[in-house]
């Protein structure tokens, strides 16, 4: 079976900048295997598959891989998967419904499509979940995942916290820009500090902008490192952000908020989240520019099928 796919930069309007994403179309039939090895072939932070929706009411059922393992629900996924598909309709002159519902393992995750000019441009998803808290984290052990000292560490507003609205991040405020430029993802202290507590990622951010103009008119300016999950640096990680918006509202007893996050700076893939919160639900959006799309065909498929016809003949 001949299989179609796409890629996207995701969370920006710049042609390689965001955060690529592969989006294989018709994934049906695909075992878990195979999904996961695909996955590693793209090589992207995450690769989508969409399958039929298990209810005739949902759009469809979206499994999300990282280069190491499945997800129960990710951000630039989302919006990319979703964007892709509605660019799909239009191409074959179908529209899609404003909202697409998609199945995953964290639940059913809402998503909005925006349009201008009958095309869609942009798109915003709802977390799974509430917002949770979990375990905190001393200064010191905080500073060791991200190579940083115990005076980088920022507390006054929280302490460093593992939050999740569908996915767990280490949520770490830094005291300056500077910080956050020197952060990097210490695979051992997070073997250490991180795995068994079942946690794979830490977010840091700060409130002090760049110097750059593309962050000036930013709120908050933020890192991902995953090497636990094959991901040394994320550059949009909508999860992360929308956890962190989710938290920063609750630090302020429940306040709606709408913040504007940069990352991927640092690595030359520039993006911009829009999060915001309204009545307890936490929200993301970005833009997606389409890069490539094709086809594929596993060879596991194309001899099983050889062997299918020799035994009819």
């Amino acid at each position: 079976m001949r299989r179609s796919y796409v890629t996207l930069d995701v969370f920006t309007d710049q042609l390689f900048g965001g955060n690529p994403l592969a989006v294989v179309l018709d994934a049906a039939g695909l075992s878990t295997e195979q999904m996961q090895k695909i996955a590693i072939e793209f090589g992207y932070s995450e690769t989508t598959f969409v399958l039929p929706a298990i209810e005739a009411d949902h759009t469809a059922h979206v499994r999300i891989f990282t280069p190491a393992g499945e997800l129960p629900f990710a951000g630039h996924p989302n919006i990319g998967t979703a964007f892709a598909l509605a660019r799909q309709a239009e191409a074959q002159g179908r529209e899609l419904p404003e909202t697409l519902l998609f199945e995953e393992k964290a639940g059913l995750v809402p998503v909005r499509l925006e349009r201008e000019n009958g095309r869609v441009v942009r798109a915003e998803l709802m977390a799974p979940e509430a917002m949770t808290r979990r375990s905190r984290m001393i200064p010191e052990n905080a500073a060791a995942c991200l190579g940083l000292e115990p005076a980088d560490i920022r507390t006054d507003h929280h302490a460093p916290q593992v939050v999740s609205v569908g996915l767990p991040f280490l949520i770490v405020e830094l005291a300056s820009r500077d910080a956050l430029r020197r952060a990097h993802g210490e695979l051992a202290a997070h073997r250490r500090l991180l795995a068994s507590n079942g946690i794979s990622s830490v977010y840091a951010y700060t409130r002090n902008a760049g110097e750059s103009t593309f962050e000036k008119g930013s709120d908050i300016q933020g890192r991902m490192f995953s090497p636990l999950d094959g991901i040394a640096e994320d550059p949009a990680t909508g999860s992360a952000t929308v956890a962190a918006v989710a938290f920063l509202s609750a630090l302020e007893n429940g306040a709606d908020l709408s913040l504007t996050f940069t990352q991927g700076v640092d690595m030359g893939r520039p993006s911009l989240l829009d999060a915001r919160t309204e009545a307890g639900k936490a929200y993301v959006a970005g833009s997606c520019v389409p890069v490539m799309d094709g086809f594929f065909t596993l060879e596991s498929e194309v001899w099983e099928r050889s062997v299918a016809e020799f035994i009819t003949v």
